[in-house]
């Protein structure tokens, strides 16, 4: 007679089925097959010498993507959400003020993060897929003095890339620390952190890198880390506090590595050969490709009758274009046809875009 009491799970028994899908939401993208046989590699341990060089390769990948010469430059284990919460994690402490472009869900996201940590949060509102004048940043910080500034280039919610030029300067005037979203842009449209004065830049894998969720590139300059590293308190999140991890990803000068979590091994692989991809075929091309693939879908969609959410050509999001839903149509329920009868996943708005692309 069985000890147990609680049998087998009759799912668990049948083998594992996953429907051929084609994803354009704005993420997780369709993997290619260079990347998923990296993925299906053998594991290997995570602090052993291979494992070592396999994140010295993903380093550099991702100093190359960023254009960036940054040390502190790692792969957070975990989505885009968990390098966000690390920037702000470690940058900001309780009490302390910040200021939050809301112009879509992630700046709403960011400024619930920096709340549940305590701290004062200024927002600085706009519709979806708004934009914001160097000259209203700047009364902005002149007001509320932040430690940080955030603003999300890729702002995926409206399909709006947000220039940022001047903004670094801004931020460096004022002795605040710039902080940039690129999870849906990076890779798809220009961005260059150092010469852009991006205090910290982070990215996620399952975008336009074309790699599976879960890990999540972020990079800081020394003005962030001196900021980070002089801190009066912990950071609340021991999981992402930057102190343990810039050990683990050999950046703090130790001549040995600090076990501090077991990465993502099979996660690392993956991202590793998306990186060398993209520097295979070269930043400058995969723009160029992102925006002329984009303008074959907005001449392809405005034939149609169909309007663009973000009118203004020059500030559309080439890896996420959004479509102001038609008079008369229940978005719902097209994208409900649309997967059952295509199998097309396209997704509705996010945040205060949802009712509207």
């Amino acid at each position: 007679m069985s000890s147990v009491s609680i049998p087998p799970p009759e799912c668990m028994l049948r083998p594992l089925e996953v429907p051929v899908r084609y994803l354009f939401g704005p993420g997780p993208s369709n993997v290619p097959p260079r990347v998923l046989a990296a993925g299906g590699k053998p594991i290997i341990g995570h602090l052993h010498p291979e494992m070592y060089e396999i994140m010295n390769d993903i380093k550099k990948g991702i100093q190359y993507a960023f254009q960036t010469e940054n040390n502190m430059t790692i792969s957070m284990s975990g989505s885009g959400h968990a390098a966000m919460e690390c920037a702000v994690f470690n940058i900001v402490e309780p009490g302390e003020s910040v200021l939050i472009a809301v112009n879509g869900i992630w700046g709403e996201r960011v400024s619930e993060i920096a709340e549940r940590m305590g701290a004062n949060v200024h927002r600085l509102v706009k519709a979806p897929g708004g934009c914001y004048t160097n000259k209203e940043i700047e009364q902005a910080i002149e007001k509320h003095k932040p430690v940080l500034f955030f603003l999300a280039h890729g702002e995926s919610s409206a399909g709006l890339c947000h220039p940022v030029d001047g903004f670094g300067d801004i931020c460096r005037k004022h002795n605040c620390i710039f902080l940039v979203d690129s999870v849906a842009s990076l890779g798809a449209a220009p961005i260059f952190m150092d010469k852009q004065k991006i205090d910290i830049l982070y990215t996620g894998s399952q975008k336009a890198l074309n790699a599976p969720p879960g890990t999540a590139p972020i990079s800081f300059n020394d003005r962030a880390c001196n900021k980070m590293f002089n801190r009066k308190t912990k950071p609340v999140s021991y999981v992402f506090d930057m102190t343990h991890l810039s050990d683990y990803w050999g950046c703090n000068g130790s001549p040995t590595r600090g076990y501090h979590h077991t990465g993502p091994v099979s996660g690392f692989f993956a991202l590793r050969e998306s990186l060398a991809i993209l520097a295979e075929r070269g930043l400058e091309e995969s723009w160029r490709k992102h925006k002329e693939v984009a303008a074959y879908l907005y001449k392809g969609l405005e034939d149609l009758g169909l309007k663009l959410f973000i009118p203004d050509k020059v500030r559309q999001l080439p890896s996420v274009t959004t479509i102001s839903i038609p008079e008369g149509y229940e978005w719902r329920e097209m994208l409900t046809y649309i997967m059952k009868n295509h199998q097309m996943e396209m997704t509705g708005g996010l945040g205060p875009s949802v009712g509207m692309v």
